[in-house]
């Protein structure tokens, strides 16, 4: 599944809500698929700055794919980093680079969350493209 289908997948997904409380409980019951981070990664150097809750996100590249893992004391912020792996997880790092994540503005996320968690969303969406262009500077 290419990347765009990845995000209109989403997209369709979030049209089937009417409301916005459903569409939260969505992303909480999302939250409860994410690949889970290792409890020895959960260091300082893995947390997401800017992000209200604390978010760890680990990241990985093996054969030129990148891979990520993360965890959140917060159930809302857990399903936000966990749609944002759905997309991205397993992708080329020059690709997450430059993707435009255009499922974020197409759902309404980040116009439907708090100003701290829509800061958050920024800064989660920022250590993931800065571990890509780190990966892509270590190639």
């Amino acid at each position: 599944m290419t990347l765009d289908e990845k995000q209109q997948e989403i997209i369709d997904e979030f049209e089937i809500y009417d409301d916005w409380m459903d569409k939260y409980e969505y992303i909480i019951e999302l939250g409860k698929e994410l690949p889970l981070i290792s409890e020895d990664k959960k260091t300082d150097d893995r947390l997401i700055e800017g992000c209200q809750s604390r978010v760890w996100l680990n990241t990985e590249l093996s054969d030129g794919k990148m891979s990520f893992s993360a965890d959140s004391d917060a159930i809302i912020t857990k399903g936000i980093i966990g749609l944002l792996i759905r997309v991205l997880n397993h992708e080329d790092a020059k690709t997450i680079a430059k993707t435009d994540l255009r499922f974020i503005k197409e759902i309404g996320l980040q116009e439907h969350l708090s100003p701290t968690r829509a800061n958050g969303l920024a800064s989660m969406v920022q250590k993931i493209k800065m571990s890509a262009l780190k990966a892509i500077a270590g190639q």
